[in-house]
């Protein structure tokens, strides 16, 4: 089971870089779960908290870096909240989550103190348009109750050898309905996504995903339970939980609540 895992997860990770790098020659020194998402969704439904997830869920975290590509694409293995009309006292909770966040953020504007605090990078050898810094201990916390003051992730952009911070991630576990998460940052305003509809190729197809107009993984064209366990393959109907991208050192709602700047052609724009 544990090789199976490792298998698994290097097949994520090589996903990961061709979606966010094309470059699938890259090479990491690490395997860490990616941003928190798995860790606070395990948290949230363990023996002891909620129903357990099943094993061939643990470890996914990873393929969160193959989806920054394809955010607006809006296809099959992309779902994102709907915005809803705005209602009374929405604008006023959404700006006290951006202060928050702001508070959160300025502390680390140097990468460094974030290191020294306890978050991590994920992947810090391979090329991203935008790095993520993980706090472990919020992830888990956040999958059982919201406070902005501690994003699961710091989003920084590398200049050289220098990071530079531009926005905070939270991450909620995906048993929340819209309504829960609109209690967390008001749908009015923000839009949290998810990621679902993953089609894993079979063992003697595991570079499949890695070539043009692939059927498998996050960027296939499978995207139905039958299509792909006729195809052999084992299907995911959702990874991860709710994530959602906060950019508080912009000074309009659309810049600071942006979709597009998790594309790489958008970044730090």
């Amino acid at each position: 089971m544990l090789r199976r895992s490792a298998l698994f997860l290097f097949y994520l990770v090589l996903s990961a870089l061709v979606a966010v790098s094309q470059n699938s020659s890259s090479k990491s020194n690490g395997m860490q779960d990616m941003p928190g998402m798995q860790a606070a969704s395990d948290s949230a439904n363990s023996p002891q908290a909620r129903n357990a997830e099943t094993d061939s869920d643990q470890g996914m975290a990873p393929t969160m870096h193959s989806m920054e590509s394809q955010h607006l694409d809006m296809g099959p293995h992309m779902k994102m909240t709907s915005l809803r009309p705005v209602q009374p006292g929405d604008e006023q909770r959404a700006q006290a989550v951006v202060d928050a966040a702001r508070k959160a953020a300025e502390r680390y504007k140097d990468y460094r103190v974030a290191l020294n605090d306890g978050f991590q990078i994920f992947l810090p050898n391979v090329r991203q348009h935008m790095y993520h810094f993980t706090n472990y201990k919020y992830a888990f916390d956040a999958a059982f109750s919201f406070n902005p003051e501690h994003p699961t992730s710091l989003l920084y952009e590398k200049h050289g050898d220098d990071y530079k911070l531009i926005g905070v991630m939270y991450t909620a576990p995906k048993r929340l309905t819209e309504q829960d998460l609109d209690k967390r940052i008001p749908l009015s305003i923000a839009q949290w996504h998810e990621h679902v509809n993953l089609c894993m190729p079979p063992q003697n197809q595991r570079q499949e995903p890695l070539q043009n107009n692939p059927k498998f993984g996050l960027r296939g064209s499978i995207a139905t339970e039958e299509d792909c366990l006729a195809a052999g393959g084992t299907w995911k109907p959702q990874v991860f939980g709710w994530m959602v991208h906060v950019y508080p050192f912009e000074t309009t709602q659309d810049t600071i609540w942006s979709v597009e700047r998790q594309m790489p052609h958008t970044a730090g724009q």
